[in-house]
C-alpha cells in the first residue's frame, strides 16, 4: 500500500530529477551558443577597414555561411555612429532608412544600439550583441525544460540554435513568447485572469521586438474568457468577459506605452520601420513561396512585375487574416466538455500561417517555431523533417547567392533551396493542423484554481 511518506518520496526524487535535467539542458545550450558565436565570427576580426568593417566579411559570408544581420548593420543604420534609432530617422522615397531609423520594432532597435555602446567596428558589435542577447536563449532553454522536460533540447542543442542565435536579434523576442505560456501553465497559484494579464504584456513586449507574438494575444484572450476551462452549459454571463478585455486592454497598453516616446520623439524614424516593411517586396532575399512560387507559375525566366508585387501586397495579409480566423474557428471547435480552449495550440497554428503566407521568411524565423515543436505532441518525424527543410534553405540560400556573385553554375543550389522552400512550405500545412490537435509535452496545461463562479462562492457573506 502506497503511504504519504512513499509519495513525498516519490515527489522529492520527481523535483530533483526536473532540476538536474534542468541545469543540463541550460548548460547545454550555453555550449551550442558558444558554438553559434564561433560560427559568426569566422566572418569578423581581422584586418578592418576606416569604417569599421572586417574585410573578411565580404569575401566569406557566402560561402562560408556565416553572415549575420547583426554584422551586416553595423554599417547603414548609424549603428556605427552611435546614433539613438528613430529620433532623428526617416526614410527616403525609394525606401532608404536615414539618420538611425532600423526596419525592426523600436525595442529591437533599442537592442542594436545598446549592442554598440563602446565598440569601433563590426567584430566587436557582433560579440557584444553576442552576450546582450544570450541570457534570453538560457532562459528561454530553463523555462522549456521546466515546461517540457527533455523534449527542450530540441532548442538546446537543435541546429537552429548554432545557425541562427547570432543572425539577428530573435532570442528576446522567442523568450517573450515562451514566457507567456510558461506565466499560463506553472503559475497555477495565480488566477487564470491575472495570468493571463501577465502574459498578454509579455506577448506585448514580444510585439514591440519583433511583432509576431502580438498575434497570440487573441487565443489567449480566448482562454480567459472561457477560464481554461472545459466547455460546460454556462451562459454568457458567466464566461470571464471583464478578464477577457483586461487581457487585451493589458496587450494594447503596454504596446502604447512602449512606442508612444518613440513617437514623441521622433514620429518619422518611428513610421519609418512601418514603411520600410509595407515596401519589401517578395524577392531574392525573402525566401517565400511567392518568391519561389513565381517562376513556378509563370515559367524559370518570368520577372516579376508591379502588378505581381501589388498582387502579394494584398493576398499575403488577406491569407494570413484568413489563416487566423480558420485557426480561431477550428481552436472553438477543439473546446469541448472534456477540453479547455487550446490556446497554445491556436497560437502554435496562427504562426504557421503567418510564416506560410508573408512575403519575407528569414531563415531565422525557424527559432520562432522551435519552441511550439518542443511544447506539444507532434510526431518527431515531422520535427527531424522540418529541421532538413530549415538546412536546406538557411545553408543553401548563402552557397546559392555565392555562386551567384563568383558566376558559378547554380542549379544544384537553387535546387536545394526549393527543396527546402516547398518541404518547409508542405510541413507549415501540417503542422497547422496538428498543433491545433496535439497536447502539450511534460506537463498538461492547468485547470484555473478556481472560476468565477466559485471565487463568489468563496466571497465572505457580509
Amino acid at each position: 500500500m502506497t503511504t504519504a511518506a512513499d509519495s513525498q518520496q516519490r515527489a522529492a526524487r520527481g523535483a530533483a530529477r526536473a532540476t538536474a535535467l534542468t541545469f543540463v539542458v541550460v548548460l547545454l545550450c550555453g555550449l551550442t551558443l558558444a558554438l553559434a558565436y564561433a560560427n559568426k565570427a569566422r566572418c569578423a576580426g581581422g584586418a578592418i577597414d576606416e569604417s569599421g568593417r572586417s574585410l573578411i566579411f565580404d569575401v566569406r559570408k557566402d560561402s562560408d555561411v556565416c553572415y549575420s544581420d547583426i554584422q551586416f548593420l553595423w554599417l547603414g543604420r548609424e549603428i556605427d555612429n552611435h546614433v539613438f534609432p528613430y529620433v532623428d530617422g526617416g526614410i527616403t522615397e525609394d525606401g532608404a532608412l536615414t539618420g538611425g531609423a532600423v526596419e525592426y520594432p523600436v525595442l529591437s532597435g533599442v537592442l542594436m544600439w545598446a549592442g554598440a555602446i563602446g565598440v569601433a567596428n563590426d567584430a566587436d558589435f557582433l560579440w557584444h550583441s553576442a552576450l546582450l542577447l544570450t541570457p534570453f536563449a538560457l532562459l528561454t532553454a530553463w523555462m522549456l525544460a521546466r515546461l517540457a522536460g527533455p523534449a527542450a533540447l530540441l532548442w538546446a542543442i537543435g541546429p537552429p540554435l548554432v545557425l541562427y542565435a547570432f543572425h539577428n536579434w530573435e532570442l528576446p523576442v522567442v523568450c517573450t513568447a515562451v514566457a507567456a505560456v510558461y506565466v499560463m501553465t506553472m503559475l497555477t497559484g495565480l488566477s487564470v485572469r491575472t495570468r493571463g494579464i501577465i502574459a498578454a504584456v509579455l506577448l506585448a513586449l514580444g510585439f514591440c521586438l519583433k511583432l509576431y507574438p502580438g498575434i497570440f494575444v487573441l487565443p489567449l484572450a480566448m482562454y480567459v474568457l472561457t477560464e481554461g476551462a472545459p466547455r460546460g452549459p454556462r451562459r454568457l454571463r458567466e464566461l470571464d468577459v471583464a478578464g477577457a478585455a483586461q487581457t487585451l486592454l493589458a496587450a494594447m497598453g503596454t504596446v502604447a506605452a512602449v512606442n508612444l516616446p518613440f513617437m514623441v520623439a521622433g514620429v518619422d524614424g518611428w513610421r519609418a520601420s512601418i514603411t520600410f516593411q509595407q515596401l519589401r517586396q517578395a524577392d531574392i532575399t525573402t525566401n517565400s513561396i511567392w518568391y519561389w512560387g513565381h517562376p513556378l507559375i509563370f515559367g524559370r525566366d518570368a520577372e516579376t512585375t508591379t502588378t505581381w508585387h501589388d498582387m502579394v501586397a494584398i493576398a499575403s495579409p488577406a491569407l494570413i487574416l484568413a489563416s487566423f480566423g480558420l485557426a480561431m474557428w477550428l481552436g472553438l471547435r477543439r473546446w469541448t466538455p472534456t477540453s479547455p480552449f487550446p490556446w497554445v495550440g491556436v497560437s502554435g497554428a496562427m504562426l504557421c500561417g503567418f510564416m506560410l503566407f508573408h512575403k519575407v521568411h528569414s531563415p531565422q524565423y525557424t527559432l520562432w517555431i522551435i519552441p511550439f515543436l518542443v511544447l506539444l505532441e507532434v510526431p518527431w518525424s515531422l520535427v527531424a523533417a522540418y529541421l532538413v527543410a530549415d538546412a536546406a534553405v538557411g545553408i543553401g540560400v548563402f552557397r546559392y547567392f555565392a555562386a551567384l556573385g563568383e558566376g558559378e553554375g547554380v542549379d544544384l543550389m537553387e535546387g536545394i533551396v526549393q527543396f527546402g522552400v516547398w518541404l518547409r512550405t508542405a510541413l507549415l500545412i501540417a503542422l497547422f493542423f496538428l498543433f491545433l490537435r496535439a497536447a502539450l509535452r511534460g506537463r498538461r496545461t492547468a485547470a484555473p484554481v478556481e472560476t468565477a463562479t466559485a471565487a463568489r462562492e468563496l466571497q465572505p457573506v457580509a
